[in-house]
């Protein structure tokens, strides 16, 4: 490959998307550093070169666009992608509701959501294509790279030196799925930056002539980014002791999902109560479309009364639908004053040093399934992130940036607010341009990479840990704060023991900035207490350890070793102790990534061998003599030795299935021993993921599925099979599921399931066996959870039994009805629930009963309406309110009354109630 021409700077923004670019060698002038003009559409066939390309998506009705309004010069008319990007992606967004794709950058850092599903447009109708967010983000980056390379046809985009920003917040879960945009966009090879380190890079490199006259006798500085999508803080050292100031970042804040959308969606609610109350007593709250379409509008007029020469007021706008697009239109008027002190007041109040974010979540500002900070107030989320970095001083001056500071009232409030906690002003570095400094300062990064422009250092913002899972709060670091981009970490004095031709699954956490509040920062190696730090989740690392050649599963001693890669994410490898040659790489899991491991339980049982041992007098070598009376002790006997098995932690459960499933050939010996088997490693795998190596023991178990049971005759038999599967569905993925869902169907419906074959092995299933399995399947797709619950519903309107069907209104089928309409799954992505007009007419079903005879129905009621604060998913609030009332008229548990009307976790007995039995202790589900 060519030496690259330019070196490019790409900031993928939540609202824009920006390119800046300097020649790759030689000479750095004053204006080296050039803005991108963009090429875009800015109305149907008509294409603009603009410097901000607007981070949205818009996916056009068939026959709404003729192919030639989509044109770009690269691309002729009627060819490739129909869906518009850009300025004319944002106008027609604002115009028709319900088909634009936004904020796909905070949905990057949503773990609860699989994040390369096609999900977006969020709660958009079933006819509107979706993309990932992952996709989403590749074809932005795919513009920009057609866009450059018709201009520089000689100097291909994905030749040039590439940095890309992102937020110093983002965990590598996150970067890594940026990474994976990138590469999709034909963009693999490229270096990532830190958005608060880039804005800070563009304002040392316009200054770098001046910068000991410009700081004069600043220690600290602390870089403020609030954008469209997160709120970004950085710490950075100054040392003034030589002839230049040197720099180093020593703290990042922790990922906050807070910024412009979220003041947005405030006036957005403020205009659609205005719209309410217009209307009359009555009015509907918006649908999710249209609700997005007022979104955009008040984003419009915030920013025209936010400017310094703002008007008196401004208008909003919502336009209707189909025929009514114009006669049906809407207006509220928002004032200067009231926008002002909304946004001011709301999320930079004036709060006393030291005061910490709140922690009661503000439902107001929920919407579109983004898990939005509970605590609007920017200024607290400051005042929290200085307090925990209290030892680093307190900062002596202040560079802003993103576009929120745009708005003169909004910086003048930050940094009043900062003086007033220092006792003095903050020398303010002036920001040029917010819009653009993110796009320059990555150039200017990777000028100072050549020695062209300051640099500042400071290595990895984070700490890793390798939690130990023996019953206390704390882990061992891995690799630790400011370790430098390239060099590899051991842990020396450390060792642990891996089993060759098993997958080997490490769960780590992270922390930013150093030890804390008054802490040391720990060093590889060091074992420290959790207490003392906010830990942050990782998706599981994982490999599978193959040495020699050797068939035989056997432990070898092995070292772990870390290192910060050059685009800012963990690399981690195991070494073996005896050949250190031989390492194995350990990769990051994105998907199906459960935001809520097991806690850390206390260690195998003091018990547990002589536990194994009646394990194995049972299921183990056959030519131990054990009778019927032995095997149907098991259990008494299990118990005796650990406990009341409800009180089984995960910590033991595991380990207990383990051994199940090494003498899973003696399950067949008798009916008996089948039975026991399957209740007992279903009960110890229960719900199918939340521990280390969940996965591997699901992948070992499904092989058993195909073969069915032995004593198939033996109802009882049957009846433990689908409960195993029942149980540990929660770590099955979709295939698996939905190959549970073709057996669910020939047991029930027979032939009127429409399934030409019936599965050679077919275990026999019961009602309730069948509709409690098959309501726990949350990754089969929508339209068959549509028709499971259209057919339970059916039945359940019948008004007396029939043949064959005994019980219409039986508790399970209710149970299941709440279960498959739930708005909150229990462990499937968010994308993956009923339609809501679905969920209404179900939930219309279950009103229409009689709570007092039909024991069940209030319960499948408050699961099925529960508020999960996604206006995409939830009920309207009159439906909601419908179910309260009937709920306070049944004297229902003022629990199911609560998780109706506002945003609450479940209790533990809310948590059997939804899942249909007991979780394993310290084991959430709920997320």
């Amino acid at each position: 490959m060519t030496a690259p021409t330019w070196t490019v700077g790409i900031d993928l923004g939540t609202t824009h998307t920006v390119v800046a670019y300097a020649p790759a060698r030689g000479h750095v002038a004053e204006d080296a550093i050039r803005l991108f003009q963009i090429e875009q559409l800015v109305a149907p066939g008509e294409v603009e070169a603009r410097p901000l390309l607007p981070s949205m998506r818009y996916h056009p009705a068939p026959g709404e666009l003729a192919p030639g309004d989509l044109a770009l010069p690269w691309k002729s008319a009627g060819s490739g992608d129909a869906a518009v990007i850009g300025s004319l992606a944002r106008r027609l967004g604002a115009q028709v509701p319900g088909r634009i794709v936004t904020s796909a950058k905070s949905w990057l850092s949503h773990a609860a959501v699989d994040r390369m599903a096609p999900i977006l447009p969020w709660g958009a109708a079933a006819e509107v294509p979706k993309i990932s967010p992952v996709e989403a983000s590749a074809s932005y980056l795919a513009h920009l790279r057609a866009a450059w390379n018709h201009r520089f046809p000689q100097a291909l985009l994905e030749h040039q030196e590439l940095v890309l920003t992102v937020p110093a917040s983002f965990d590598d879960a996150a970067r890594s799925l940026t990474l994976a945009a990138a590469t999709d966009a034909g963009l693999p090879r490229l270096r990532l930056l830190e958005e608060p380190q880039a804005a800070l890079y563009d304002w040392l490199f316009r200054h770098r002539r001046s910068l000991a006259k410009e700081l004069a006798s600043a220690r600290l500085v602390l870089v403020c980014d609030v954008g469209g999508g997160t709120t970004d803080l950085s710490l950075v050292r100054i040392d003034q002791e030589g002839a230049e100031p040197r720099f180093e970042r020593i703290a990042v804040g922790r990922h906050l999902m807070l910024g412009g959308d979220n003041m947005d969606l405030a006036l957005a609610h403020l205009a659609e109560t205005r719209l309410h109350a217009a209307a009359g007593e009555g009015a509907a709250r918006l649908p999710a479309g249209q609700f997005a379409q007022l979104v955009e509008r008040c984003r419009v007029a915030k920013e025209r009364l936010l400017a310094a020469d703002a008007p008196d007021s401004a208008q909003v706008t919502l336009l209707g639908t189909g025929s009514r697009l114009i006669g049906g239109a809407r207006s509220v008027k928002l004032d200067r004053d009231e926008v002002r002190r909304l946004v001011l007041d709301g999320f930079f109040p004036q709060v006393p040093a030291g005061e910490l974010p709140r922690r009661e979540r503000a439902s107001g500002l929920v919407a579109f399934g983004l898990p939005y900070a509970s605590d609007p107030a920017v200024t607290r989320h400051i005042s929290g992130f200085l307090q925990q970095h209290a030892a680093a001083g307190w900062p002596d001056a202040l560079l802003l940036n993103g576009g929120v500071f745009r708005a003169e009232a909004i910086a003048a409030r930050l940094h009043a607010t900062l003086a007033a906690w220092r006792g003095a002003p903050l020398r303010a570095l002036h920001y040029a341009d917010p819009d653009v400094a993110v796009a320059r300062g990555a150039v200017a990064y990777a000028l100072a990479r050549r020695g062209l422009a300051p640099k500042i250092g400071g290595g990895s913002a984070r700490s890793y840990f390798l939690p130990l899972d023996d019953g206390e709060a704390r882990g061992i670091c891995v690799l630790p704060h400011g370790s430098e981009e390239g060099r590899e970490v051991r842990l020396e004095g450390r060792s642990f023991e891996l089993r060759v031709g098993e997958p080997v699954r490490f769960r780590l956490v992270s922390t930013t900035g150093g030890g804390g509040a008054g802490q040391p920062a720990p060093l590889a190696g060091d074992l420290v207490d959790f207490d003392k730090f906010e830990v942050q989740p990782l998706p599981p690392l994982a490999t599978v350890v193959r040495a020699g050649g050797v068939a035989a599963r056997h432990d070898i001693p092995v070292q772990l070793a870390a290192m910060l890669t050059e685009v800012g994410t963990l690399e981690m490898h195991c070494i073996s102790a005896d050949d250190p040659t031989q390492r194995w790489k350990l990769e990051f899991r994105l998907r199906d990534d459960h935001a809520a491991p097991a806690s850390a339980d206390a260690g195998p049982h003091p018990r547990f061998d002589e536990a194994v041992e009646c394990v194995e007098r049972v299921f183990g070598a056959r030519d131990r003599a054990v009778g019927p009376k032995a095997v149907k002790q098991l259990r008494t006997q299990l118990e005796g030795l650990l406990g009341s098995r409800e009180r089984w932690p995960t910590a033991l459960l595991r380990p207990l299935f383990d051994a199940l499933m090494q003498r899973a050939r003696g399950r067949h010996r008798s009916a008996d021993h089948e039975r026991l088997w399957l209740s007992l490693a279903g009960w110890c795998l229960r719900p199918g993921f939340g521990a280390a190596l969940d996965d591997w023991r699901i992948e070992q178990l499904w092989p058993l599925f195909e073969h069915g049971v032995q004593h198939g005759r033996e109802r009882q038999v049957n009846t433990e099979w689908w409960t195993l599967w029942r149980r540990v569905a929660g770590g099955l993925d979709e295939a698996a599921q939905q190959r549970l869902l073709q057996d669910f169907a020939i047991n029930l419906r027979g032939e009127e399931a429409g399934l030409e074959e019936r599965p050679p092995r077919l275990v026999q299933g019961g009602w309730d066996d069948m509709v409690r399995m098959g309501a726990s399947l949350e990754r089969i797709p929508v339209e068959h959870k549509v028709e499971i619950g259209d057919w339970l519903v059916e039945r359940l309107q019948r008004p007396t039994a029939t043949a064959g069907d005994p019980q219409p209104r039986d508790t399970w089928t209710l149970w299941a009805i709440g279960r498959i309409g739930a708005r909150a799954p229990l462990y499937g992505s968010a994308h993956g629930v009923v339609p809501v007009a679905t969920a209404i007419t179900w939930l219309d079903a279950l009103l229409a009963l009689d709570w007092k005879r039909v024991d069940g129905a209030a319960a499948a009621a408050a699961n099925l309406a529960r508020l999960s604060g996604d206006r995409a998913r939830d009920l309207p609030i009159e439906v909601r309110d419908r179910v309260i009332a009937r709920l306070k008229t049944h004297r229902a548990p003022p629990a199911w009354t609560d998780r109706v009307h506002e945003v609450v976790a479940l209790d533990e007995a809310g948590e059997r109630g939804v899942f249909g039995e007991a979780l394993p202790p310290g084991l959430k589900l709920i997320r």
